[in-house]
């Protein structure tokens, strides 16, 4: 009979060859592309936290003017109402300033100590729930402690959802990533504009807006259940226990010094964004009310003007954040907020001395959001690159709210004035000639790039 052909022998398990793995060069991916669905998931939620945590400051900021009237009643003349409740606006504004530095001191430190997502889905609470209260008041004193404590969530927010993101994405994503999440802070904005717009027909309508604000409670439940802590954060606190090093510690800001220079450095680059646009940008609504009092509108116009010109503020702030992510990518992170410090100088001196009519505001708002906001994109993606991993969430929260500390001067310099420089049978002088005065507060931010350090291309620090 014919031989069967012998079978060949099977290779020993150990010979055989591991599959062929085709390898990616990432450096020829755009950011968005190789990204897993769990950061994008992570992503859209810390997106949805800032942007709902923007909408609440800026119902605030559409809304501060008409509730400073209603909750001052009959105490002061018909012929001072506007301009007292202005200057009251101002003080409550540096309490709200005041709280989100608190918060963001506090829960910077909870962030790295108690983890990212935890600390994200406990300050969302707590700036919902007062947001919600703050409908419900009827007096300056209790109007002003809700605005405390609101910002007290606020302020927190940010620094833990930031940190979150950056650790979650890979550094070649990390910049425009961080980017898009400030720049749909844009979107937060509008929909406060949006809130205040549809309620403006009703009868206390910034209560209703407040009640709106109190929704994003909501949010905790999915973060809870979706979102888990990064794994960089689970190591590195891990080894600081391991090691005893200090985690989530202020005054480990200060040992070394090149965190103590990076400390610095980010607070003075903060204080100039936050006290250029708290102090100055966001009081576009407020110059729109006594430049159009020559129209005479009604509070339901008056509302209407000041929500869609709001709106289109934010449409520009949406692009001028996108725009220093896509520029830092390119010049490096120092070279693109110089620019945008200079540029948002010279939008405010042009906003409030030549804002006269609708056709002028819609002219400027544009501008001043593109400028004025664009420097925030700078501080979500800048910030978390200065300190390593136990004090990313900290010095992140540290440099933002210790400028608001530094910075809450601004508002209550320009209330207080706008009321000095008043002129009669001119309401809106005081408020021009203030604005250009708080504005030099930029020049600090020149001094924050001299000692900045450039982070462009390197990866986060552990």
């Amino acid at each position: 009979m014919p031989k069967e052909p012998e079978s060949e022998p099977i290779p020993a398990q150990d010979t055989i060859p591991p599959p062929v793995v085709p390898t990616v060069d990432e450096s020829r991916l755009k950011w968005y592309q190789g990204i897993d669905k769990y950061a994008w998931t992570v992503l859209i939620i810390a997106a949805l936290g800032w942007m709902f945590d923007t909408m609440d400051q800026n119902i605030f900021n559409l809304v501060r003017t008409p509730s400073m009237v209603d909750l001052l009643g009959e105490t002061v003349p018909a012929d001072q109402v506007r301009t007292e409740a202005i200057r009251l606006g101002g003080y409550m504004t540096t309490i709200f300033l005041i709280g989100w530095a608190i918060g963001g001191f506090i829960f910077g430190m909870i962030g790295d100590r108690l983890g990212r997502a935890r600390t994200m889905a406990l300050t969302i609470l707590i700036y919902a729930v007062f947001t919600g209260l703050t409908g419900l008041t009827n007096t300056p004193f209790w109007y002003g402690f809700c605005r405390f404590m609101t910002a007290l969530g606020v302020g927190g927010e940010f620094a833990a959802g930031a940190a979150l993101v950056a650790e979650v994405f890979p550094n070649r994503s990390r910049a425009m990533a961080l980017g898009t999440l400030q720049s749909l802070s844009a979107v937060g904005n509008m929909t406060a504009a949006l809130v205040t717009l549809s309620l403006s027909e009703l009868n206390d309508s910034w209560r209703w807006a407040y009640a709106v604000g109190a929704l994003p409670a909501i949010l905790v439940f999915f973060i809870r259940r979706i979102v888990r802590e990064p794994d960089a954060w689970v190591e590195a606190k891990a080894e600081a226990v391991q090691k005893d090093i200090a985690i989530g510690s202020i005054p480990g800001l200060f040992q070394d010094p090149v965190l103590r220079r990076n400390t610095i450095a980010g607070t003075l680059l903060a204080m100039a964004g936050v006290g250029g646009l708290w102090g100055v940008g966001f009081w576009l609504p407020d110059l729109i009310t006594l430049a159009f009092a020559k129209y005479n509108l009604s509070p339901a116009e008056m509302t209407r003007s000041r929500s869609l010109i709001f709106f289109v503020q934010q449409i520009g702030a949406f692009f001028g954040m996108f725009a220093y992510a896509l520029l830092s990518e390119r010049t490096g992170r120092r070279p693109a907020l110089l620019l945008f410090f200079i540029l948002a100088f010279l939008a405010v001196q042009g906003t409030f001395h030549f804002l006269n009519d609708p056709f002028t505001a819609y002219l400027w708002a544009p501008i001043l959001g593109f400028c004025a906001l664009a420097p925030f994109s700078a501080y979500a993606v800048y910030f978390p690159e200065m300190f390593p991993t136990r004090l990313r969430a900290t010095g992140t929260g540290f440099c933002y709210n210790c400028a608001r500390i530094l910075a809450a001067a601004a508002p209550f310099a320009l209330g207080t004035l706008a009321k000095a420089f008043e002129v009669p049978g001119d309401p809106a002088a005081g408020l021009r000639r203030a604005a250009s005065i708080v504005a030099c507060i930029y020049v600090v931010g020149l001094l924050g790039l001299w000692l900045a350090p450039e982070t462009k291309g390197k990866p986060l620090p552990t």
